[in-house]
């Protein structure tokens, strides 16, 4: 028996498990496959070790100098050979060697729910075991590419965000369908390494969920780069008649297109359709419901818990880590306190509290590594005026700032901030341009801390740095703010 069991070993699952040995818990995690999970070898790592080469080539043809010493293109052995190193060639003795030494126990099989706090896990050889909990189990199990119901798109073995990041062949034609993160920065990487990139988006945007000018930009990078973007397309079917023949993409009302390869980057789908949820009392595949501590509300007795992607409160790796800790606490403080009853009082669930993942609607990072880089903290304006706050939104050309103009010639960008005109504090920030990505922790202090405005203009930006942008973002709005009195 064991305090905690956690259902999947991925980047949330290891936090969950750290978090809750930390606070005393014995903890035993459930893992199917490598230990790390899509993070570390199918999605965040292998990705970004793709794009970081882009993102270097990309700014040492930025500056007058440099630009005259690149004389050519990416060399996509080496970059593919450091993608495998970032993955430990797909093996997880590392991840495990870790865990082992935070105390926990690492159950591999595939594990499943079998009543409250019962979880039974098939090996892939040998019996059967049956673990229990004395006070929770967390699903952890992740997220998977979700693929349309389109004819023939099973038998022509289409790319999903694995096989896009794990590749070591490169395609001559690629044809990416999605406009979002996924999309986007494939399309980057391996139009990069050489293939002739062409993107199918059934909207009108890039990244629609961000401010619009996020997407305007990228399009524009992406395109520089030699990307084909044909918006407003959907696909009605595709073909493939062999292993060793081209894909066909069938286009809704304009014709044909041809590739080597197709990426679906098409949204995700929660991988709770083979974990026993129907055994206490909630529906197979679904997205898992949550409370604010992430503990699942239609399950008596108060001891299951979701975190990371099966929650859908935020897709994002660092941000299933933030659920992770946060679970982890309110969990430790329900057992150490005796039980549900004796401790729903002294839970700190109210906003920003210990208990709380307020996070994951207030103030959510993300950013998209392509070229150029995009970045968000918060709300946009959108959605924060859909959820019937009374804003400003306040823009500034990051071309404008100094620490841009040296960042790189020509330098195009730029920067918004959102703020609460009734509090007159930030509720997002977002950032587009080469290398935002370093923007994006003040601004994420500034939206979680609930910093007033005023108390920002005393945050000085050291000159002559991208972060003088806030400087500007400032005062652009105190300019159009009424003097007070």
């Amino acid at each position: 028996m064991y305090d905690v069991i956690v259902l999947g070993g991925g980047a949330v699952g290891e936090h969950a498990a750290g978090s809750a040995r930390g606070a005393g818990l014995s903890v035993a995690v459930v893992e199917s496959e490598l230990l790390g999970g899509d993070c570390s070898y199918w999605a965040c790592m292998p990705s970004k070790a793709l794009l970081r080469p882009v993102s270097a080539l990309a700014a040492a043809r930025g500056v007058a100098g440099s630009r005259e010493a690149v004389t050519g293109p990416l060399v996509p052995g080496p970059v593919l050979d450091r993608r495998d190193a970032f993955v430990s060639h797909w093996e997880d003795g590392g991840q495990v060697d870790w865990l082992l030494s935070e105390g926990a126990e690492l159950v591999r099989g595939h594990g499943r729910l079998d009543g409250p706090r019962r979880v039974v896990v098939r090996p892939a050889e040998g019996p059967e075991h049956i673990l229990t909990a004395r006070h929770a189990v967390v699903v952890a199990t992740g997220s998977r590419p979700r693929l349309p119901e389109l004819p023939g798109l099973p038998g022509a073995r289409p790319w999903t965000s694995r096989e896009a990041t794990s590749s070591r062949v490169i395609p001559e034609r690629l044809a990416v369908v999605g406009g979002g993160v996924v999309a986007v920065e494939m399309a980057c990487a391996w139009q990069a390494l050489g293939s002739s990139v062409t993107m199918f988006v059934r909207g009108e945007e890039l990244l629609r969920r961000m401010e619009p000018f996020v997407g305007e930009l990228v399009a524009e990078g992406l395109a520089a780069a030699g990307v084909e973007i044909r918006t407003g397309v959907s696909v009605a079917e595709v073909r493939r008649a062999s292993a060793g023949s081209t894909v066909t993409l069938v286009l809704d009302g304009v014709g044909e297109s041809e590739a080597d390869e197709v990426l679906f980057a098409t949204g995700r789908e929660p991988r709770t359709d083979r974990v026993g949820l129907e055994t206490v009392g909630l529906r197979p595949g679904a997205w898992l419901e949550v409370d604010d501590s992430c503990r699942v509300g239609d399950v008596d007795g108060d001891w299951l818990y979701a975190i990371g992607d099966v929650n859908r409160r935020a897709l994002l790796t660092h941000q299933g880590k933030y659920q992770a800790r946060i679970a982890s606490a309110a969990i430790a403080a329900r057992a150490l306190g005796g039980g549900a009853l004796e401790t729903r009082a002294a839970e700190d669930t109210g906003r920003w509290g210990a208990h709380a993942a307020t996070a994951d609607s207030a103030a959510v990072p993300q950013v998209v590594f392509g070229e150029p880089e995009a970045a968000s903290v918060g709300l946009t304006t959108a959605e924060a005026e859909r959820r019937g706050y009374r804003v400003r939104a306040v823009d500034q050309d990051l071309g404008a700032v100094a620490g841009a103009g040296l960042y790189a010639d020509h330098y195009r960008g730029r920067a918004r901030m959102v703020v609460d005109l009734d509090r007159e504090v930030l509720l997002g920030a977002t950032f587009v341009g080469p290398g935002v990505a370093e923007l994006l922790h003040s601004a994420t202090v500034a939206v979680a801390g609930e910093v007033p405005v005023d108390r920002l203009w005393h945050a000085v930006p050291a000159f002559p740095t991208m972060s003088e942008v806030w400087l500007r973002l400032l005062q652009k709005y105190r300019q159009g703010t009424a003097p007070r009195g």
